[in-house]
């Protein structure tokens, strides 16, 4: 669907194949910035363009199979307390939503309590904003209970801050004795109350859910398998490369928050080492901050990761601008995006571009630092892909020291050591005894040298 302004024709046909679960418009009330305006340099989001940014909203809703009976921009000087927009805007749209018979209207924002509560009424309509729209997705998508109890932990903490006092009808009696006692609790205090308690029972849930991980990431480390960890916006093809270069079948498919639930993998590298992949929830821009607190638990592979695939559409006209929302939420799970010896930079689905522009590309990323490399992919045709993992193996190895040594082939113990806590690159029987290679994290290095009295191994 064509993104317009106000003033536009509001006839849209509807999206074939879509099951018709009711019909929305979706609004953009994007703010008017003055060129090199204080404001372009502060928020990130009013970088992008008003139409991709429109484009990606409409996404957010069919990717729930709302049918969109119209998508139009309502540029705005300032935002209002009471109704986000102006009155005479409110107006118009109470009628375009009347004309074309809409159930809901998303508002691309984060609209305070209040002001959703004062569109409903001038609106007539049930009004769904930008985290609450996210929030109905990831419900639908979360599989795994993990997920449906970080999804429901978020969307009781936002639905918290919308009970509003206006329900006095409701009001039950009064307590206490006689005439002395005050008003007993109203239906808005005991759903506050009743909320509050089940926002107690599932962060216990979630800390056993931490507890169990905890556990597995700890048997995962006893083994010498690194962790690489995809991260990216939303469609920018994480499950696409990730099928590429684990050969599983994860659900890859474009639309928004198409994977949610963290998947795993092992992942060969191309010199026989082997390696965990983790594909995670993709990013968006204005993430809702419920999210990313609930999802912490999941994010946590993230955080506990040696390698960080950043996969980028770059072929997307907003790329930039989503590279730095992405930033911005690896920050606030406390990961510098900087970090040029731990993240990998992913240009993923060049096959978009012709061979004149993929040169074009291929020369930007040449002038890029040594230490901070572009990896040009496609994940689905694999154009790229070995060059990838030749980059996770460099980074990986560099994390790590490699060892030789000299064992008693008797030492079935001290052998045994060997291979659950070291990546063992060759072994050799020489004279009753086993002369071997080994890989080991430097958390370990100093048990092997003392232990099997081995020697780093000297650069080719």
């Amino acid at each position: 669907m064509e993104p317009r302004n106000f003033d536009g024709d509001a006839d849209r046909p509807r999206s074939a194949g879509a099951k018709q679960t009711g019909r929305v418009l979706v609004i953009g009330p994007y703010l008017r910035v003055r060129a090199g305006g204080a404001d372009a340099q502060s928020e990130t989001h009013i970088q992008r363009n008003a139409e991709a940014r429109l484009d990606e909203a409409a996404g957010l809703a069919r990717a729930i199979d709302l049918v969109i009976a119209d998508a139009i921009i309502t540029p705005i000087s300032q935002i209002r307390p009471a109704t986000y927009i102006g009155k005479g805007k409110v107006e118009e749209i109470a009628a375009l939503a009347k004309s074309l018979d809409v159930e809901l209207v998303v508002m691309d924002c984060a609209l305070a309590p209040i002001q959703q509560r004062n569109l409903e009424k001038e609106l007539h309509a049930k009004v769904l904003d930008r985290t609450g729209l996210i929030l109905e997705i990831f419900g639908r998508r979360a599989k795994t209970k993990e997920g449906s109890l970080q999804v429901e932990l978020a969307h009781l903490n936002y639905q918290r801050s919308r009970l509003v006092r206006s329900w006095t009808h409701l009001e039950r009696q009064r307590g206490g004795f006689g005439f002395m006692g005050g008003p007993g609790e109203t239906q808005i205090e005991a759903d506050r109350r009743l909320i509050q308690e089940r926002i107690s029972k599932l962060e216990g849930e979630l800390k056993k859910v931490q507890a169990t991980r905890r556990l597995h990431r700890a048997g995962r480390q006893r083994v010498p398998y690194r962790v690489v960890a995809l991260v990216g916006y939303t469609n920018a093809g994480k499950s696409t490369l990730f099928n590429r270069l684990t050969r599983a079948d994860v659900q890859a498919a474009d639309m928004l928050f198409a994977t949610l639930d963290p998947t795993l993998r092992a992942l060969n590298l191309p010199h026989g080492g082997k390696a965990m992949l983790s594909d995670t929830v993709g990013f968006i821009s204005n993430l809702p901050t419920q999210l990313v607190a609930a999802f912490r638990a999941t994010l946590e592979e993230v955080l506990e990761a040696d390698v960080i695939l950043h996969v980028r559409d770059i072929s997307h006209e907003d790329a930039e601008a989503q590279q730095s929302d992405v930033d911005a939420v690896l920050r606030q799970l406390g990961i510098n995006p900087d970090d040029s010896g731990r993240i990998i930079e992913v240009w993923n689905k060049i096959d978009r571009y012709d061979a004149e522009q993929r040169e074009e590309l291929l020369n930007i990323a040449a002038r890029r630092p040594e230490d901070h490399p572009a990896m040009l992919v496609s994940a689905v045709s694999g154009e790229g892909v070995d060059a990838l993992l030749a980059a996770i193996e460099q980074r990986l190895a560099a994390k790590r020291t490699t060892l030789d040594l000299s064992i008693d082939a008797a030492d079935g113990a001290g052998i045994s050591w060997l291979h659950r806590n070291a990546e063992v690159l060759a072994k050799e029987l020489h004279d009753g005894r086993f002369d071997m290679t080994v890989r080991v994290d430097e958390t370990k290095r100093d048990i092997v040298v003392s232990r099997f009295d081995a020697v780093p191994r000297l650069p080719a």
